[in-house]
């Protein structure tokens, strides 16, 4: 490779080696593929070092995936840009059906010297420990809910029918514990379900503890409380969303954010024909699941109730005005897409769509505007 001002690096990374090719400057510059080179820290750094003695300008690109940001995070501390791509918007030729380390890389540095690649939100330090924070009481929200069907499943099959009409309640679980098993090893499981439960619901509530303690120490606390204000998001609900969007305020609109939640119609036009299907799921899953929940507290006409009442005053003023605009407008469009006739699946995943309007607003409140 000879001295060129301007290189473009393609990886393909792994756990423990990264497929590396170069693209140079101009749209006849030379790809070439460099190899495969050990994925730890002091590799990189050889290699960043020997590259730039030949170069002016170094630019890398990677997938995000399971390896996580520590890579972008050294480049970028080596004083080189770097781009953490999103892989499903990395373009793929329709008949390609070859798929290696080598081709992978020197894709990457060929669309990364076009422009043709998309970049994610990379979050600091700080904030993707918040996020780690946060999906773990995910996930241990949902193995709760996992052994809860367990048990549900062996009493249907015993022919075991709970009489009353909320279930995993004091009265529930009451009930449960009151049953009486024919057979030993049914005994024994059903015994172990429920300790499983009794120590999930524990786990739960060190984590919540844990991500009441540390919020007021995030640089995104204020957000945190102001989105409090609005109704069917607590806490927890508004660490998990911030966690998982990030930064609001890089999203120069509204429709930039559901576009990235994932909550517009996907669409398939031609000519004068326009045809819209159902949402396009894109984005980041985990956010989107929240805010659907949420929108479920809109069916209810505009309120706040006792124990809301704090919280609504905890915030500033704007953000309490936004989420009683937000209250009367999505009641009284979830009570007019019911008349129409609309599942409310879909005026749920429309009213989402809209709520995640208002926490945009909310935010924008409080943080300036970036240039995307």
């Amino acid at each position: 490779m000879g001295h060129h001002t301007e290189v473009f690096v393609g990886i393909d990374t792994s756990k423990s080696r990264n497929a590396i090719a170069i693209a140079d400057g101009g749209r006849g510059g030379e790809v070439r593929y460099l190899g495969e080179f050990p994925a730890t820290e002091a590799a990189i750094r050889k290699l960043v070092a020997k590259l730039a003695a030949k170069c002016c300008h170094l630019t890398f690109c990677y997938e995000a995936g399971p390896t996580g940001y520590g890579l972008y995070r050294l480049l970028k501390s080596l004083g080189h840009d770097c781009l953490v791509v999103a892989p499903s918007l990395v373009p793929k030729k329709a008949g390609d059906r070859v798929k290696t380390n080598r081709r992978d890389a020197v894709s990457l540095a060929k669309l990364l010297r076009a422009g043709e690649l998309t970049a994610v939100w990379v979050p600091d330090e700080r904030h993707e420990a918040m996020r780690d924070l946060s999906r773990a009481r995910q996930a241990v929200k949902k193995d709760l809910q996992d052994k809860r069907q367990q048990i549900s499943s062996l009493m249907l099959r015993l022919g075991r029918i709970y009489p009353g009409k909320t279930t995993w309640g004091p009265a529930h679980m009451r009930w449960l514990m009151s049953q009486k098993l024919e057979h030993r090893e049914q005994r024994i499981a059903f015994e172990e379900l429920l300790e499983g439960i009794r120590q999930e619901s524990e786990r739960i509530e060190r984590l919540e503890d844990a991500i009441r303690e540390v919020v007021p120490e995030w640089s995104l606390a204020e957000v945190v409380a102001a989105l409090q204000a609005m109704r069917g998001i607590d806490l927890i609900a508004a660490v998990g969303v911030l966690a998982e969007i990030g930064d609001l305020s890089r999203f120069q609109n509204p429709r930039e954010l559901m576009s990235y939640l994932g909550l517009v119609p996907t669409e398939n036009s031609t000519g004068d024909k326009v045809k819209r299907g159902g949402i396009t799921k894109a984005g980041n899953g985990r956010a989107r699941r929240i805010l659907v929940e949420a929108a479920w507290s809109y069916r209810y006409p505009p309120r706040v109730s006792r124990d809301k009442q704090p919280k609504v005053e905890a915030a500033p003023r704007r953000a309490r005005e936004i989420a009683w605009k937000a209250q009367t407008r999505l009641c009284g469009r979830f009570r007019s897409l019911e008349r129409k006739g609309k599942r409310r699946t879909v005026i749920v995943t429309a009213i989402a769509r809209e709520l995640s309007a208002f926490i945009w607003a909310i935010n924008r409140e409080l943080m300036p505007p970036r240039q995307a």
